[in-house]
């Protein structure tokens, strides 16, 4: 466990292995070779940035705040194990979904193996509730200041592949992105480390780099950018430099105090020259 804010209560073993996701995505199956895909073979991309989403990228406002995601858990929650059951029942930031779901009804008393037993079913709603309401996914999401400059920035730039390091499953993590209209500045086919590939925060940049590999970054620099300690630790933890933002529930001193002194804290991904001169700067090979 990373710490309190990865895993606030439920202490699940066999969660902690990769896991397989229920069915195939056909949300990041693109199969055209773009552009940038091409050059990053071909030329070899020395610098690696990835994001985490929900309070990085995009920001939870209003009644409806993030529904999408909540509503996704809600249907399975009710579909397998016949609960009328929340995730904002318990903390959850910094998680995977696949441990917030397994904390949720633990919280309301399920066994581990009870809860074991149906949790591909669990998953397998969830993304069942997310392709049937895509349109959807708007509802209840902001994006923040700053993304729709530097995304387009850093997709320009042949010598940087642009991913996702989340505990969204990751078909839910493409969705969003797509309906914001933030899907095109990624990599294509879309890569990067999501909870469907590890119930651990931490392994997923390790996972993210490793696919980075098979489209031609060279293990150069990799900067990992997110809100919350577990994005720290978890970057910190797979190799990656920390790039923290209090764009989320997390204060500055929060971030900081969950690093091994490395990590760089900005307010946010607003200040678009202060983020290209990071990225490009000596800082990022030094850290090599």
């Amino acid at each position: 466990i990373l710490s309190t804010y990865l895993l606030p209560s439920a202490n699940f073993a066999l969660l902690r292995q990769k896991v397989t996701r229920p069915f195939n995505s056909h949300i990041n199956i693109a199969k055209r070779k773009s552009s940038r895909l091409v050059f990053s073979i071909a030329m070899g991309a020395s610098t690696l940035i990835t994001f985490d989403i929900d309070g990085t990228l995009i920001k939870s406002v209003g009644d409806s705040a993030n529904k999408f995601h909540k509503d996704a858990f809600n249907f399975g929650f009710k579909k397998v194990y016949g609960l009328d059951a929340s995730i904002d029942e318990i903390k959850h930031h910094g998680s995977t979904d696949k441990l917030v779901a397994a904390d949720t009804l633990s919280n309301r008393g399920l066994t581990e193996q009870e809860i074991q037993d149906k949790m591909p079913e669990m998953l397998a709603a969830m993304l069942e509730f997310a392709h049937q309401n895509k349109e959807s996914a708007r509802c209840g999401l902001s994006i923040l200041p700053g993304v729709l400059e530097l995304l387009p920035l850093l997709a320009q730039d042949k010598d940087i592949l642009v991913a996702l390091v989340t505990g969204n499953l990751e078909d839910i993590a493409w969705i969003k992105m797509e309906e914001l209209g933030l899907k095109e500045y990624f990599d294509q086919p879309g890569f990067g480390g999501f909870g469907s590939d590890h119930t651990q925060r931490r392994e997923l940049v390790k996972i993210a780099a490793e696919r980075a590999r098979e489209r031609g970054w060279t293990g150069g620099a990799h900067w990992h950018i997110g809100d919350t300690p577990s994005d720290i630790q978890s970057a910190e933890y797979g190799g990656a430099r920390a790039l923290g933002v209090t764009t989320g529930v997390f204060s500055e001193k929060d971030l900081l105090d969950s690093s091994n002194g490395e990590a760089v804290i900005f307010d946010g991904l607003h200040d678009i020259a202060k983020m290209l001169d990071l990225f490009k700067s000596k800082v990022s090979s030094n850290f090599l």
